[in-house]
């Protein structure tokens, strides 16, 4: 295993939740890094991205302004607040091909195993 997401559990409506990405055997301070998500029964879409300095990021619309992506050494973080309960789903972590952080999700080569996030009503 490269990549080790956590920090995923149970919280209610407009909690916050700090996720960790924790890379391993190998370094990725230079490749541009994201976070992912799951839902059951959809399929994964891109949550934020990260450029190799942590100097550009992204957001999808429906998590701006209340998630925000950094990186530190070679671990990238998610930290969520005013969760909803759409946010529930499986959270993953990846690394990809480029240094600049790509929306493309297929552009994401090394992928952790995923952490759970639940958000309670």
């Amino acid at each position: 295993v490269q990549l080790q997401a956590s920090g995923g559990g149970l919280v209610q409506a407009g909690g916050s939740l700090r996720l960790s990405c924790a890379a391993s055997r190998r370094t990725f301070s230079n490749n541009g890094m994201g976070w992912f998500r799951q839902a059951p029964g959809k399929s994964r879409e891109i949550v934020a991205t990260i450029d190799w300095n942590g100097g550009r990021t992204t957001y999808t619309d429906s998590v701006k302004g209340r998630f925000t992506i950094s990186r530190s050494q070679n671990t990238v973080y998610l930290q969520m607040d005013n969760l909803k309960p759409e946010d529930t789903a499986v959270y993953y972590c990846a690394a990809g091909r480029g240094s600049l952080g790509s929306t493309d999700i297929a552009s994401y080569m090394y992928w952790g195993q995923g952490t759970l996030v639940t958000v309670s009503s």
